[in-house]
């Protein structure tokens, strides 16, 4: 390994490590590549437009979130019925309703709604959003027929973000700034560009792959600096989601799962020709991103460490004691994946408990396989990241050799 210097950006730790000159290029040289490939996945699979309309031209049938002239205006609960006993849908008699201010509308409309919306604890005061069907052509105006939709939860939304905002911000301060920023961007990219192209039928696994590490050079470099540290952990996240991908592809191929597994799926299938094989590996790559660059920047960050406190010992010493921590980080990132999914599912797990079958035959559920099968090879693919991760960091992070008169120091045996 040829010598180099410290690469300074970030300062700390980061001006004391003795980096390798071939090591180094190595690094920057793939990481260069992998950008460029960035760039060309992100305009080739632009997405042209809209995609309902692109559905509907190409035979597919275009979403439609409701009848023509269906609308959805807000109200105001002015009273709230009582309860109707059971858990069906209100019987007409005046009990699991909801008199709703409407604006438009000279008196209050009687909405039903189903029993559960009243046990959530909705009162008077609170903010609803209805449908509103218009009345036939030949009926007077006032005909409408109004229905309930949703509770509205902007206010709770508003306060709770902002709670986050300023928990984050007054905790890891400027950190925490960029990462809120990484959060928005990974964000964007989700909804403005990754989503549409999978719409439009690109290939999934190739927008994963593409919509990730788009995300993961913005974010990774914008929360924890431009630095060899970074890259290095950027090169380990970048290879465990290509190793996610191919894991997942293999999976799911093997199990022969559809990747329809909710009535979303079915109303998708209706949108167009889309692989949901295909957007199941997308998903799979996606679910595992946030844990994935959680234990590359801690492995690199710990070889970092090491080598700024024994700058001397080998590069197999510092890998050893780096994989010591990574270990119990491996731990700690596989019940955060699999209790993630559980939470996800839980209501799925809850339905599948009470039916009287084995648990292995309830494995061969669209449903429940999708979930073991996603919780898996996500944490398949992070448990690699860790040695590779590791491994790349303790080829950058050089040890520095011994003065002369210390080599003689220890070669005699006195130290």
């Amino acid at each position: 390994m040829g010598h180099g210097h410290a690469h300074r950006a970030t300062g700390g730790i980061d001006d004391e490590i003795r980096v390798g000159t071939a090591a180094r290029t190595a690094l920057l040289t793939a990481l260069g590549i992998a950008l460029v490939a960035t760039l060309v996945g992100l305009v080739v699979w632009w997405p042209p437009g809209d995609a309902a309309q692109r559905a509907a031209e190409s035979g597919g049938q275009a979403a439609e979130f409701a009848a023509p002239g269906v609308t959805t205006p807000s109200g105001t609960v002015v009273e709230v019925g009582q309860r109707c006993p059971g858990t069906g849908l209100p019987d007409g008699s005046g009990c699991s309703t909801l008199q709703v201010e409407v604006e438009g509308e000279s008196d209050p409309v009687e909405i039903a709604v189903p029993p559960e919306v009243l046990d959530a604890g909705i009162s008077e005061g609170d903010t609803v959003v209805l449908l509103r069907t218009p009345p036939p052509d030949d009926a007077p105006a006032e005909g409408a027929a109004y229905s309930y939709f949703g509770t509205d939860h902007d206010s709770t939304l508003v306060w709770l973000g902002l709670f986050f905002v300023a928990v984050v911000l007054a905790i890891a301060r400027l950190r925490g700034l960029f990462a809120i920023f990484g959060l928005a961007f990974g964000g964007a990219v989700v909804w403005w560009w990754l989503l549409p192209a999978l719409l439009d039928g690109a290939p999934g696994v190739g927008v994963a792959l593409t919509g990730a590490a788009a995300i993961m050079y913005v974010v990774l470099y914008t929360t924890h600096g431009f630095s060899l540290r970074t890259s290095t952990a950027l090169a380990g996240t970048l290879v465990g989601i290509v190793l996610t991908a191919g894991i997942g592809v293999v999976a799911i191929g093997d199990a022969r799962l559809t990747g329809i597994s909710d009535e979303g799926g079915a109303i998708l299938a209706t949108f167009g020709a889309l692989d949901f094989q295909s957007l199941l590996g997308c998903a799979m790559v996606i679910a595992g991103l946030g844990v994935l660059n959680d234990v590359t920047i801690t492995q690199a960050s710990a070889v970092w460490e090491l080598r700024g406190t024994s700058p001397h010992v080998s590069r197999a010493a510092v890998f050893a004691s780096a994989m010591r921590i990574g270990r119990d980080h491996i731990a700690s990132a596989i019940y955060t994946i699999v209790f993630a999914y559980v939470g996800t599912a839980l209501i799925l797990l809850m339905v599948l408990r009470v039916y009287d079958r084995p648990l292995l035959e309830l494995l061969s559920t669209e449903q429940l396989g999708e979930e073991v099968v996603r919780a898996l090879v996500t944490s398949i693919g992070l448990v690699l990241a860790v040695p590779i991760t590791t491994g790349l960091a303790a080829l950058i992070a050089a040890p520095v050799p011994l003065p002369d008169d210390e080599r003689e120091y220890d070669a005699a045996g006195v130290a």
